[in-house]
């Protein structure tokens, strides 16, 4: 209990996060040696230098089920060869060290570009027409989930929690009132242009499973139709490619409004986990705590 208490204190910082990664290395007999971080944000991601091979750890052992969700979308992805991320097959998944479970990946080799909004638009589309298998359970997206966690841990203002409750409040409500009118299916549920790769076959690659889930389509759209619409993050070509490619632009749709501010709490609240890290991260913060209290203000957030 001593132990759990101190690490609860501690936090999910870069160091903890490294700590993990270690222990959970040792466990399944990989060389851990000059492991290089190279994300930390709901996850932490570390590149393996002894072998082709991405360590995730995850924040807490709450997030146990979500990880055995992650493992069992990416062999069901496998086994209808659909391009997308593939965990190791020989290790045991997930493995939980000091508290986090940890889960082992093969290393996606990038090639010489980056994805485009057409390739994400058509990726998606493919997904939204898959039927899940008997015996895969995935959950109902949930974007209130992990809101409360963010909000008792994070270290923020008092004054910015309380609004954020208050808000967290609203958006409950207007949650409660939405109605999808399209069949629900697989969904990505965190899909944006940075969960693609292009490996060095040029083979546009999905990866980051942690929000799959069974629901509704829209769930995914948001998040371009957000970044644009909103936030400006694309050009209006960019964007045309990705409503053509999928064969629908949400921002049509009467229930946008409520998930453009799902959406941007999110962000928000997933940023300001880790505002500790360092003054570029934190100022971040600032910028999006700032644009939620304005609702109708200018959007002037960077991509994360």
């Amino acid at each position: 209990m001593a132990v759990d208490a101190a690490r609860s204190e501690e936090g999910f910082t870069s160091a903890v996060a490294t700590r993990v990664m270690v222990a959970a290395c040792r466990a399944a007999r990989l060389d851990d040696r000059d492991a290089e971080l190279i994300r930390l944000g709901e996850n932490a991601l570390f590149r393996l230098a002894s072998a082709p091979v991405i360590v995730r750890v995850a924040r807490g052992e709450e997030w146990l089920p979500t990880a055995r969700n992650e493992v069992a979308v990416s062999r069901w992805l496998a086994d209808e060869g659909f391009p997308a991320a593939r965990i190791v097959e020989d290790l045991e998944q997930p493995l939980l060290a000091e508290g986090h479970p940890v889960t082992f990946w093969h290393l996606i080799e990038e090639g010489d570009r980056k994805a485009t909004y057409g390739e994400l638009g058509g990726i998606l589309r493919d997904l939204h027409s898959l039927t899940l298998p008997a015996g895969l359970e995935l959950p109902s997206f949930d974007p209130f989930g992990k809101q409360e966690l963010r909000l008792d841990r994070a270290v923020i203002p008092e004054d910015d929690r309380v609004f954020l409750r208050k808000r967290w409040r609203e958006l409950r409500g207007k949650f409660e009132e939405l109605r999808f009118e399209t069949p629900r299916g697989p969904v990505h549920g965190d899909a944006h242009v940075q969960n693609l790769m292009v490996d060095d076959q040029d083979q546009v690659i999905l990866f980051d499973f942690e929000a799959f889930c069974f629901d509704h389509p829209e769930w995914d759209l948001m998040v371009t139709a957000v970044e644009h619409h909103s936030l400006g993050w694309q050009t209006d070509e960019q964007y045309a490619e990705f409503v053509g490619a999928y064969g629908r632009d949400l921002y049509d749709w009467h229930g946008y409004g409520t998930l453009r501010g799902l959406q941007e709490f999110g962000m928000t609240t997933w940023l300001m986990q880790n505002v500790q890290e360092d003054d570029r991260t934190a100022a971040e913060y600032r910028r999006r705590i700032a644009g939620l209290r304005d609702d109708d203000g200018p959007r002037d957030w960077r991509p994360w």
